[in-house]
């Protein structure tokens, strides 16, 4: 009678564990929750876009300058605009911050502007996408007629 051999063959327990670890990706991504909500920084909103239908211009007292992170992480300037005819604060978006510092444009509290732009609304707030920005005899174009922004990669030496 032949000997028997209770131990498994080598190539047989290689086999049986392979197998295991090839599954277990799968039985561990059916087994994950799926996370409620993306988080935070995912869900800002999408900016508006410029609407030439919309195109306004007006004069004003800048009452704040902020630079705010956009969805990209680029700082972009934001002004606090009171209109010196009807008193309207408008969220005033001008660009990219180097796009405004390499055209020597600087701007503060107090400044007399005029900006010709798209209003729309944006977050509920009155919002104008600046195309132009003139302090005293300095003007600056920050979008084409069309409201493509200068900044933009596409137009990046």
């Amino acid at each position: 009678m032949p000997p028997t051999n209770t131990r498994p063959r080598p190539t047989i327990l290689l086999l049986a564990i392979a197998s295991l670890l090839a599954l277990s990706p799968f039985t561990a991504a059916q087994a994950a929750p799926a996370s409620p909500e993306p988080p935070a920084q995912q869900q800002t909103p999408r900016p508006p876009r410029y609407n030439t239908a919309t195109e306004t211009t007006v004069d004003g007292v800048i009452d704040s300058v902020q630079q705010v992170q956009g969805r990209h992480h680029w700082p972009g300037t934001h002004l606090q605009l009171k209109t010196t005819d009807t008193a309207t604060t408008y969220d005033v978006h001008l660009g990219h911050a180097w796009f405004l510092t390499r055209n020597h444009l600087t701007l503060a509290a107090g400044d007399h502007v005029q900006i010709t732009g798209s209003k729309v609304s944006f977050n509920n707030t009155d919002t104008i996408l600046a195309r132009t920005i003139k302090k005293g005899e300095t003007e600056l174009t920050l979008r084409n007629p069309q409201g493509f922004p200068l900044w933009s990669r596409r137009n990046m030496p």
